[in-house]
């Protein structure tokens, strides 16, 4: 029950990681003065990065949830960041 309790806390806060960028991106757009295409390549490409950033943290609390060290947690993240990239 609290692994699933966890897991859930865990989506709930990577999907809100991933909403708060928006504005961080748009802050970041305003200060370098982007307009037409050139902030939305750039939306696009913050947008991704703190999605990955979201991912990463998932999968490293994950990890540690699973108390994994050394060779096994470096193939437990390259899994789960390869999973969640997937969808």
């Amino acid at each position: 029950m609290s692994k699933i309790l966890s897991t859930l806390l865990l989506c709930a806060f990577a999907s809100f990681s991933v909403q708060a960028a928006s504005p961080d991106c748009e802050a970041k757009a305003a200060e370098k003065k982007l307009a037409g295409a050139a902030k939305a390549s750039f939306m696009k490409k913050c947008e991704q990065h703190a999605a990955a950033a979201g991912t990463q943290a998932q999968c490293e609390a994950q990890a540690n949830e699973k108390k994994l060290k050394g060779a096994a947690r470096n193939s437990f993240m390259k899994k789960c960041e390869k999973g969640a990239a997937a969808k």
